[in-house]
């Protein structure tokens, strides 16, 4: 493992939190070079257990889990906080942070090689671990991810514009790609897992019929559908092309509030996303005026670009009757 220090440039980035996020990026540089092995290493898509919430646990999202919480020790991070374990852990008693992580999102596609990447948001720490982390996700003071594909990439936000940094493989170090991000507002591309169809509630079914009844339907344009599993590259994929991705609620058991956690997944991606012009709501209400009730509390997430986050949200104030209507009769949803 490389103990290598100051791995990003420093211009950019708070001097408080310089040191949080270099060792967020040093130890993502050694994730992507474990990932880079495949299966010429260990194995990593094996399941070794499972979270507390009851998911299966990758051997590398415990062996990343574990990397990070050890090399953020060092830093001024009080609590941490990590999809990967039931509470909160304190690790440094005189830090003034508190940082929740995703180690491994779409750890599932990890013997596929589809990208993968971690997830992490910070805010200023509280006396307590609940205090910290339960609260409303405009608190946040950085949020981002590191995406591990054909580059390696962070995008983090400070509160003042989504920047992209890649890692140089030559140099070793993040250097900066792009200094403001900004959600293309023109897609046609919408992001759900249609094989879900029949368990959603009224307004998301209608906004994606909408979507498929193509230049024959109310939104007049021939849709494409895309679905990686993979939160981080969704979120790229959006950030960088644009369009929309839904993970609503459902009626299964389980999937009442959706799936995706909102301490860990739902308010750094929303932070980034409405930092980079675009929009992340619950459905119909914005994700960053919210707060999870519990650590590992779940919310649904429809991010991607303001135009059609806002539309989704407008369905779900439809009227009953307009909603179950067919194609042509929501004339209200035309262009």
């Amino acid at each position: 493992m490389t103990s290598q220090t100051n791995v990003i440039s420093n211009d950019l980035i708070p001097n408080d939190l310089f040191p949080v996020i270099d060792a967020l990026c040093a130890v993502s540089i050694d994730v992507a070079r474990v990932i880079a092995k495949g299966p010429l290493g260990q194995s990593l898509a094996h399941q070794v257990g499972e979270n507390s919430d009851g998911d299966g646990q990758k051997a590398l999202d415990v062996l990343a889990d574990e990397m990070f919480a050890k090399a953020l020790k060092s830093t001024e991070v009080r609590w941490y906080a990590s999809e990967e374990q039931e509470d909160a852990v304190l690790l440094n008693a005189a830090g003034k942070y508190a940082l929740a992580i995703d180690p491994l999102d779409g750890s599932s596609n990890i013997d596929v090689n589809v990208s993968i990447g971690t997830i992490f948001s910070i805010y200023e720490t509280k006396d307590g671990a609940e205090e910290s982390f339960l609260r409303p996700a405009k608190e946040q003071i950085a949020g981002g991810y590191i995406v591990y594909g054909p580059a390696t990439a962070l995008v983090v936000t400070f509160g003042n514009g989504t920047m992209q940094f890649v890692l140089n493989p030559e140099s070793g170090k993040f250097e900066l790609a792009e200094k403001a991000m900004t959600i293309p507002q023109t897609s046609k591309e919408f992001a759900i897992n249609a094989s879900n169809y029949r368990h959603w509630t009224k307004p998301v079914r209608a906004y994606i019929d909408d979507c498929l009844a193509g230049v024959e339907g109310p939104r007049e344009v021939n849709f494409n559908m895309r679905w990686v599993g993979s939160l981080v590259a969704e979120t790229h994929r959006i950030l960088t092309r644009g369009g929309i991705f839904l993970y609503p609620s459902d009626g299964r058991k389980g999937y009442e509030k959706g799936r995706l956690r909102m301490v860990y997944e739902c308010a750094p991606i929303a932070f980034v996303i409405e930092q980079a012009q675009g929009r992340a709501t619950d459905g119909s209400d914005p994700i960053l005026n919210q707060a999870a009730e519990t650590l590992h509390g779940r919310c649904p997430l429809v991010f991607g670009s303001a135009e059609k986050v806002d539309r989704v949200a407008a369905y779900h104030d439809l009227p009953e009757e307009e909603v179950s209507a067919l194609f042509g009769q929501r004339g209200l949803f035309r262009g």
